[in-house]
């Protein structure tokens, strides 16, 4: 696995493995009418205490198919990037799962979200604030599937350093933040699956697109 980059933030953490992430991460362990709707996953929700800290794994959408659409499924890449994703979080014990309403976001969301006995819930993508506020006063362990360009700016409205910019064709960072109260919170970024490398992708990756998001 390739190893994890490094921010130049003092509160950004960036650990070695999956498996060394995830396991102390978990053990640490007015918004949309649409991200409101969370009673299905009160089951889980029953296994946090309120005094938890609030645990959140980030991820752009993967690898979207170039089928001249504007709401494309995922690729063949992309579903062989969401399973390396399911087998990271298997054991993150999540307790909400949040996707934009773009197909690509929810094919992305969905299996995680089925694997962890979760219904997913659709946020607004132009309202990160609101997003972050909410899941800042819930405590529990939350995944979050966005774009390239609201990914880094919900981890900057969590109050964490995003790491730059994504570029349109990568799809292998997962960010956690771990929020503890009273603390600022801890960022750790991730590499996962396969990175794009152009001229690279064996016709399973999307092509260039000028609408990429």
């Amino acid at each position: 696995m390739p190893a994890a980059h490094s921010s130049s933030s003092p509160s950004t953490r960036i650990l070695p493995t999956a498996l060394s992430l995830l396991i102390p991460v978990v053990f640490l362990a007015t918004a949309p009418a649409q991200v409101a709707a969370t009673a299905t996953q009160t089951a889980s929700e029953e296994t946090v205490a309120p005094g938890d800290p609030v645990v959140v794994y980030l991820v752009r959408h993967a690898e979207k198919a170039d089928d001249g659409t504007d709401d494309p499924p995922l690729a063949l890449a992309g579903q062989i990037r969401v399973r390396i994703l399911q087998g990271l979080l298997a054991d993150a014990r999540l307790t909400h799962v949040y996707t934009t309403d773009w197909r690509r976001t929810r094919e992305t969301a969905q299996p995680i979200a089925e694997s962890a006995g979760l219904e997913t819930v659709v946020y607004d993508p132009r309202a990160p604030d609101s997003l972050a506020r909410l899941i800042r006063a819930t405590p529990g362990r939350h995944l979050v599937v966005g774009h390239s360009n609201t990914t880094p700016a919900l981890v900057s409205a969590l109050g964490g350093d995003p790491s730059g910019p994504i570029h349109e064709m990568e799809y292998n960072r997962l960010y956690i933040v771990a929020i503890l109260p009273g603390a600022s919170p801890v960022v750790s970024l991730l590499r996962f699956g396969e990175p794009y490398v152009k001229g690279d992708d064996f016709s399973l990756r999307a092509t260039r697109g000028p609408r990429t998001r």
